[in-house]
């Protein structure tokens, strides 16, 4: 600000577009005073107190002109509202699973169980993650990866992505992680993957400690509901925590091989280190609603096609 005090008169009125000229000597004039002689100081007071009210015209000016006038802002990315992140784009949605602890395999009493489902294990799931709503559809498989290998195109671009082996599968969640890489959505440190087997399963049972998380035929498409087809996801009710489809539609790859229960308490299991068969879990339009229950357990070659497999997204610490 300048010795006179006017300093803010300079600045350029947005509603006019001119420049405020100061208005000293007028009002100097007006009011009869301000010589050095006369009232030296009432002048100096006087004018304080001008441009101050002058200034508070000034601002009430630019505020109208603002609130008038549109002001362009460029698009930033929607932040993620709590337990959910959307790739808007792809229509992609993820849900947030919290760390916690729950019993994985089955029981010995539990009709249809298969061995190999036991013995049960305490498992403890210390970090949180982030798994998809749905399956992958056909549409967002294509956008990511430029085609479509999907058997049931006639059940339309929502249905799941099928006949996509397991390694098809890691190289969309490869290729998905470095696009929002290179975009800025996704922080280092994360990455998009395959979920293992247990945090499937802890996901899939969502609190439940049943054979199912739910009323088969109300949550799943299986072989006696399924018109022989896949079906768009998300149509079927969701488990208590949000998740579409993990009964049924396509069975689902996951991240580990395949390896025996080794029972008692672990922490975080993801598997042995190598093997001869990934693992999928869930059940298919194709299969009964037993591969339904929460504890079943499939699998195949990582490189298999098969139009009963495709897989769900998930989101944690880089491996």
């Amino acid at each position: 600000m300048s010795s006179s005090g006017f300093e803010p008169y300079a600045l350029k009125s947005a509603r006019w577009g001119q420049r405020v000229p100061p208005r000293t000597e007028s009002l100097r004039h007006t009011v009869g005073i301000g010589s050095d002689r006369t009232g030296g100081c009432a002048w100096r007071l006087l004018a304080a107190a001008v441009a101050t009210l002058l200034a508070s015209v000034a601002a009430t000016d630019l505020i109208a002109a603002t609130a008038a006038t549109p002001v362009a802002v460029a698009s930033a990315p929607r932040p993620p509202e709590p337990g959910r992140r959307v790739i808007d784009d792809l229509n992609l949605e993820l849900i947030h699973v919290a760390a916690g602890s729950f019993t994985m395999g089955s029981p010995h009493d539990e009709p249809e169980r298969n061995k190999a489902e036991g013995p049960r294990m305490q498992v403890t799931l210390s970090r949180e993650f982030w798994l998809g709503k749905t399956e992958v559809t056909q549409a967002q498989y294509e956008a990511v990866m430029g085609t479509n290998p999907s058997t049931f195109k006639t059940a339309g671009k929502d249905a799941p992505v099928e006949r996509v082996s397991w390694i098809d599968a890691m190289a969309f969640c490869r290729k998905l992680t470095e696009r929002e890489r290179a975009a800025g959505r996704l922080p280092e440190g994360e990455a998009f993957t395959l979920p293992t087997e247990a945090q499937w399963e802890y996901a899939c049972r969502a609190g439940t400690t049943g054979s199912y998380a739910g009323e088969p035929d109300a949550m799943a498409w299986h072989d006696t509901n399924s018109g022989g087809t896949t079906h768009p996801v998300g149509l079927k009710r969701p488990n208590a925590w949000g998740f579409h489809d993990m009964p049924g539609n396509v069975l689902e790859w996951c991240y580990d091989w395949y390896g025996d229960y080794r029972g008692g308490a672990v922490k975080d299991p993801s598997g042995p280190e190598r093997g001869h068969y990934r693992m999928a879990r869930g059940g298919s339009w194709r299969t009964d609603a037993r591969l339904g229950r929460s504890a079943a357990r499939s699998g195949g070659s990582a490189g298999r096609l098969d139009y009963t497999i495709g897989f769900r997204l998930a989101l944690g610490a880089a491996r």
